[in-house]
């Protein structure tokens, strides 16, 4: 996936490794989760039982659109949810 960071002007701290279905991707201390994901290329959080597409609509929390799994725990907001080395997410979306 093509990465949409601004990275010219900009000062960060190094990246950290966070897990995605399987993959590894960079996200910065401080960013949360949605955030990382939508950088690196994300657009889908999950899926309804229909099966149409899903990502985050409020960013702050209220909407649930941003749900992921986070090291096995379902339902958890993407948008709230702080990034740390070695978290993994698992967004509903794949398979």
């Amino acid at each position: 996936m093509t990465a949409t960071r601004i990275e010219h002007g900009v000062t960060r701290p190094a990246p950290i490794a966070i897990e995605v279905d399987g993959e590894r991707v960079d996200a910065y201390p401080g960013e949360s989760l949605a955030t990382a994901l939508l950088a690196s290329g994300v657009r889908a959080f999950r899926r309804t039982r229909t099966g149409a597409p899903r990502g985050p609509v409020c960013n702050m929390g209220v909407c649930f659109e941003c749900a992921v799994t986070v090291d096995g725990e379902p339902g958890v907001r993407a948008c709230a949810t702080p990034v740390r080395a070695g978290l993994r997410v698992e967004t509903g979306t794949v398979g």
